[in-house]
């Protein structure tokens, strides 16, 4: 018997599509498992903000009975109006070890796109720029780090013989304290800081409306001109801060000022998934109190995004910026970091992380195809 690929339509159905990656990598010795309380989520269109402003499908593909790859396929009206596009994406692609699975998953997340319009498909995204993103194509060999997509080495093999292409590449870099340039760092941020007053502090945990306010204008600032950029909005921002804020640490979340205008962010977190491991997805009944132990003595943090105002750019604030989170960083206990994703041409971005001696070791890739105008329709091969 072929393999059905079919919306999900119940409740029971979406708890398979959620289920799936645990029991595709089950016992995988790279691959952590993602919080299923996140999953479920950011997956609910009637509840998650993601879907203020975009429309998804999920679909699973089933063989003999038994669930054997998923897929979404995504309408991100934001990044439509942004770049005045009709693009479609697909994410959450998960399927077994099986060619004619995974082709019928992308066929039928292309053809739901072609039925509404648009004329071109990306991904894989999870569901957008903004959140997990990317297919692993190298780096399979280390644990990736949080909010960090993993996945098998065949999955690039199954995408491009679906007729997609790359579209860009997505890079992390790995950094340790012991190979920091500390002298030309402090030349450079002691000069720009004399001369531009700028100044660099803490989150404050304890006006966080005030302070995520803050950080939603410079992100959609200082991200704007990026390749693959959606505006965020206040309700996405709010709700990922609401996740991120009982596991983070303001140490080392950063704001720049000038003048006490905020011009910049950096947002680091502790790396969790060296604690998740072991804990299956699930926080109960030993996960909570295991993640909060073990948070205190974790020694690798994960940059997540580094932004500055584009009339403070090029300024050599991103030195300063690197100086304190590094300095700061290593006197607390992070002695080792990822820098990700940074844009394969983000010139600034990639020369900041050479400056501070960090190598890229994972690469991440994002695909499109061009679509041709015709309905969608659940298929069977």
């Amino acid at each position: 018997m072929g393999t059905t690929v079919r919306p999900v339509a119940t409740g029971r159905e979406m708890k398979q599509f959620i289920d799936l990656p645990y029991r595709l990598y089950d016992r995988h010795p790279f691959w952590i498992p993602p919080l299923r309380l996140d999953q479920k989520e950011i997956l609910d269109r009637r509840k998650h903000p993601f879907y203020l402003q975009a429309e998804a499908e999920f679909f699973l593909a089933e063989r003999d009975g038994r669930v054997v790859g998923r897929i979404a396929a995504i309408d991100n009206h934001a990044y439509n109006r942004h770049y005045q596009a009709r693009t479609g994406f697909f994410g959450f692609f998960e399927t077994e070890n099986d060619a004619a699975t995974a082709t019928a998953l992308l066929e039928q997340a292309a053809a739901w796109c072609a039925a509404r319009g648009l004329d071109r498909i990306q991904g894989p995204v999870n569901p957008s720029t903004n959140y997990e993103c990317g297919l692993l194509v190298e780096g399979f060999d280390r644990h990736p780090v949080l909010m960090m997509p993993y996945n098998y080495e065949f999955y690039p093999r199954f995408i491009e013989a679906a007729g997609f292409a790359k579209a860009k590449d997505l890079l992390a870099y790995w950094m340790t304290d012991r190979e920091l340039p500390m002298a030309k760092l402090n030349a450079i941020a002691t000069k720009v800081t004399r001369k531009t007053g700028l100044t660099i502090r803490e989150l404050r945990l304890n006006r966080i409306r005030e302070e995520l306010e803050l950080v939603f204008k410079v992100y959609n600032d200082a991200w704007n001109p990026n390749w693959g950029f959606v505006p965020m909005s206040r309700e996405e921002l709010s709700a990922l801060a609401k996740n991120l804020t009982w596991v983070c640490d303001p140490r080392i979340i950063l704001l720049a000022e000038v003048e006490g205008k905020p011009v910049g962010f950096l947002l680091a977190m502790p790396e969790l998934n060296q604690v998740l491991r072991g804990t299956g997805g699930r926080l109960l009944p030993f996960g909570w109190w295991k993640l909060l132990r073990a948070r205190r003595r974790l020694s690798v943090m994960r940059v997540l995004a580094l932004g500055l105002c584009q009339d403070y750019q090029n300024m050599g604030f991103t030195a300063a910026i690197y100086r304190e989170i590094t300095t700061k960083g290593s006197s607390i206990g992070y002695h080792y970091g990822e820098i990700g994703w940074v844009l394969e041409d983000n010139l600034m971005m990639n020369r900041a992380a050479d400056m501070l001696g960090a190598r890229a070791y994972k690469r991440y890739r994002i695909y499109e195809r061009a679509l041709l105008p015709e309905a969608g329709t659940a298929r069977s091969t």
